[in-house]
């Protein structure tokens, strides 16, 4: 591992300075903003180029300009630098092998939803041990990020707190709005104004009406509060974002990646105006929370695009160095998800290529 970054494990852009309110309920820890975090550890001339052509890439599939498969493939969250790493170094490998049937894209999550409470993710508690030292875990999180983009790979994330997506959007190809805040418009202004192709999730029920709501919402110009990258309170004006597709995830009553429920929703998106173009998550409620069973819910989906849906333009896995998942405690497995249960990266690997495999084979025919 890259010696600056095991460094940045234990260091901050500035000393945080904490402010109480009057009332004495909360404190305030002072961030860097993101102009000054991009200035500490800028994205060289030719990465930059590197995040434009894969954003092109993904919209050339997304708009069926581009034959391949979209995979975005990883950890459930990224919590130790050295097996992300590891684990971006095997994708690169793989990325150019199968190049021609599939454009891998790897997971670089740093922020995970909390129903209650818990382990927020890396830019939050970077040390796993609710310090929750987030000037530090901003600055590791990026940093980690240029370090898997100098290996070639294009990157994705799940934008969770709005004010946390202006340090890494200059880094990441692809962007995911979580099933819990598809409905928020604070993250549908926020997807109008990312020149990045966004997926929407479906809702918790699994249906996807809340999703096109947002698709629809997301396309146009908004108008609204945020902040500048100086850091300071502004009226943000976007353009609208035409690169925004569906990502089906399965909800309460069950999968939705089946034959049937894709026929319902080529009705329903139909309906409501907007284009289908679907990834499958193969994990969550669609693979009943069993990260075993994600091999079959891909070849389902991958025989579907196969006997002619070009809807199904991607598909999502979440995928480590070794399979399961492990507790945050003082004696952890290296390589194993401490979030979600994941797919080794043996089964991820055999699983690629036999899809790969497919792929090539029908285009042959």
């Amino acid at each position: 591992m890259n010696n600056s970054l095991t460094a940045l494990h234990r260091t901050t852009l500035v000393q945080p300075r904490a402010v109480k309110d009057a009332a004495n309920t909360s404190a305030s820890h002072r961030l860097p903003s993101h102009f000054a975090l991009k200035q500490q550890l800028p994205v060289p001339d030719h990465l930059a180029a590197q995040v434009h052509s894969h954003r092109q890439a993904i919209r050339a599939i997304l708009e069926g300009r581009d034959p391949r498969l979209l995979v975005v493939v990883g950890p459930c969250s990224l919590h130790d630098p050295k097996s992300a790493l590891e684990y971006a170094r095997n994708l690169s490998q793989l990325a150019q092998e199968l190049e021609g049937e599939m454009l891998l894209v790897m997971r670089a999550y740093v922020e995970k939803p909390r129903t209650t409470v818990g382990w927020k993710g890396l830019a939050y508690d970077p040390y796993l041990d609710g310090t929750d030292d987030m000037a530090g875990g901003l600055t590791l999180c990026r940093d980690l990020m240029r370090e898997m983009l100098s290996l070639g790979l294009p990157l994705a994330s799940e934008v969770l707190q709005p004010m946390a997506s202006g340090y890494f959007d200059d880094l990441l190809s692809w962007v995911a709005i979580g099933a819990r805040t598809t409905e928020s418009q604070i993250h549908r202004e926020l997807a109008s104004g990312l020149g990045i192709p966004v997926g929407f999730k479906n809702g918790t029920d699994g249906g996807v009406g809340v999703a096109c709501d947002a698709m629809r919402s997301a396309a146009h110009a908004h108008r609204h509060f945020g902040v500048d990258p100086q850091g300071h309170p502004a009226m943000i004006d976007t353009t609208g974002n035409p690169d925004t597709h569906l990502v089906l995830r399965g909800g309460h009553r069950g999968p939705n990646y089946d034959r049937q429920s894709v026929a319902q929703v080529h009705h329903d998106l139909a309906k409501a105006g907007v284009k289908a173009r679907i990834m499958v998550d193969c994990s969550h409620a669609n693979s009943g929370k069993d990260p075993l069973r994600q091999p079959a819910v891909f070849d389902d989906v991958l025989q579907q695009r196969l006997d002619g849906d070009r809807s199904l333009v991607a598909v999502m896995l979440e995928s480590h160095l070794q399979e399961g998942s492990q507790p945050i405690s003082g004696h952890m497995r290296y390589g194993v998800s401490v979030t979600d249960g994941c797919l080794g990266w043996a089964a991820t690997e055999q699983l690629l290529r036999q899809g790969a495999g497919r792929l090539r084979g029908a285009a042959e025919v």
